[in-house]
């Protein structure tokens, strides 16, 4: 193994991170952003008001996006595990 096929390697790996982690993480920024505006805007400052809708909008998006995520996932660790013999030998 070369370190330019580790570092492809890596590199392939953060955007499979990035791309898996996304839609979850963007769901949630928005709707702690919708939150907290609308805590700003009302001055309630109840805790349970920003981590329920966050757990229910993460829930939601694992529902939705889920199968996409898995099989993007799936695909990668087939790929990975498949070119292993190459990488080694």
């Amino acid at each position: 193994m070369t370190p330019e096929s580790v570092m492809a390697i890596g590199r392939v790996a953060l955007e499979m991170t990035f791309l898996v982690s996304a839609p979850v993480l963007l769901v949630t920024l928005v709707v702690g952003l919708t939150i907290s505006v609308f805590q700003a805007a009302t001055q309630i400052n109840d805790p349970s008001l920003s981590f329920i809708p966050k757990v229910i909008a993460v829930l939601v998006t694992f529902a939705l996006a889920g199968p996409w995520m898995l099989t993007v996932m799936t695909d990668y660790m087939r790929r990975v595990l498949t070119g292993l013999p190459g990488l080694i030998g």
